[in-house]
């Protein structure tokens, strides 16, 4: 089951992102690729450090933000691995175009 948001994207519904995000489900980081953790969802916030190739993270929530091209492809969701860091979700393999974790609150 999937919901649309008022942007229009289609994301799973609520109880399935839950479990996976209660389930302590971890993602890895495109190979190569040694990616940066933001403070915010987007290439404007600053940088607060990088995460190492080969990184597996656990997404706490995502959100929409800045659309960046990465190596799976094309996409505004960022992914947040704690509080202020954000990662790009065109660099972490879930294997979805949409939501995986709960929205964040703001």
């Amino acid at each position: 089951m999937t919901t649309q948001d008022d942007l229009g994207s289609v994301e799973p519904a609520g109880d399935q992102v839950v479990a996976a995000a209660s389930a302590g489900v971890t993602y890895p980081v495109a190979p190569g690729y040694r990616v940066k953790v933001r403070q915010g969802p987007g290439t404007g916030y600053p940088v607060v450090r990088q995460l190492p190739e080969g990184a597996r993270i656990q997404i706490r929530c995502q959100r929409h933000g800045q659309s960046v091209t990465g190596p799976y492809g094309t996409s505004d969701l960022w992914d947040s691995i704690g509080s202020g860091q954000y990662v790009s979700d065109a660099y972490v393999r879930t294997g979805s175009s949409g939501m995986v974790a709960p929205r964040c609150a703001n």
